[in-house]
């Protein structure tokens, strides 16, 4: 039966999408079903409106972040959220959960296929925001310990595998030498790119882009995020702990597309995401117009080329 529907929901996403290429339409099928699969709940979240929901996810990390973390923050906020589960280091996500569980040591991408338990699963044209809240990470995680003289710019890179392909969506050590020279005399820059064992790993590899030590000997003005978590360890329960804390004290962000720009759009402020055309659906969608300011109200500058992130940062930072 539910076969049958998701074939007739297909159907009905190309005639209202004739312009979507096949694949996209079931993208627009899944979100349509997630949605309407809610209906079941309407008289326990509505009317009886007590603790029962319980919010399982092992997928990945922008999907938890875009979807699972707001969706268990509504269920918070509603009074019905029983318990959650995720992976290791993942509680600071969920620090309004009074039983959060922290189950699973890795992240399984295909976990999210075929998981219509939220209102929104997946990538969408449109997005339901009726059981979808805005954390207040900022207000929560905002604090004292990293203020400094000038006021905070986080650098968010990566450079892993991307969709079984070498890295894409990245800042070179070229491209960082020149953004940390353009905004360090105005920003106390802190650099982000997390390492293998510092995040639960899902389907992308993470590589050696070598640029640790080099920002070490050539901006020792710019702080690591991996030497901060050596530093203040004593201080945060995990790595996440630790970006959030930092993350929240910022207003200024460049980070790249997938998780780490989720991230950052979630804090606030200004976030210029670099993420280009040809992998990931956000711009068949348009997510960064959409959900990605959704997120805390950020304003989000999206770089389909390593240039425009340049453009971006001498007109707003």
């Amino acid at each position: 039966m539910q076969q049958l529907f998701l074939k007739f929901l297909y159907v009905v996403a190309a005639i209202r999408y004739p312009a979507y290429r096949g694949d996209l339409r079931y993208f627009v099928r899944d979100n349509w079903y997630a949605r309407i699969n809610q209906f079941r709940f309407l008289g326990r979240d509505y009317v009886a409106k007590k603790p029962y929901k319980v919010i399982d996810f092992q997928g990945e990390f922008d999907q938890e972040l875009r979807y699972v973390v707001p969706f268990a923050y509504w269920h918070h906020l509603n009074g019905t959220l029983k318990q959650s589960i995720s992976c290791s280091n993942t509680k600071p996500f969920y620090f309004f959960s009074d039983n959060h569980e922290e189950r699973y040591t890795e992240r399984i991408w295909q976990k999210a296929y075929g998981n219509y338990n939220m209102p929104n699963m997946t990538h969408s044209p449109t997005f339901n925001y009726s059981k979808w809240a805005p954390v207040p990470f900022k207000a929560h995680y905002c604090n004292g310990r990293f203020m400094y003289a000038k006021p905070l710019l986080v650098i968010a890179n990566k450079y892993n595998i991307e969709w079984d392909k070498p890295p894409i969506n990245f800042l070179s050590i070229d491209a960082l030498d020149r953004i940390i020279s353009t905004c360090k005399p105005h920003y106390q820059i802190v650099y982000n790119r997390p390492l293998s064992g510092q995040i639960v790993l899902d389907n992308s590899e993470i590589m050696d882009l070598g640029e640790h030590a080099w920002i070490r000997k050539n901006h020792p003005e710019v702080l690591l995020m991996n030497d901060l978590f050596d530093e203040h360890r004593p201080h945060v329960s995990n790595y996440n702990h630790l970006q959030l804390m930092v993350y929240a004290n910022c207003d200024r962000f460049i980070s790249m597309h997938g998780g780490t720009a989720a991230l950052a759009s979630h804090i606030g402020g200004i976030n210029v995401i670099l993420s280009h055309p040809g992998g990931g659906w956000e711009h068949a969608f348009d997510e960064y117009k959409t959900i990605f300011p959704a997120f805390s109200g950020a304003k989000i500058l999206h770089a389909r080329q390593l240039n425009e992130v340049f453009t971006f940062v001498e007109d707003y930072f």
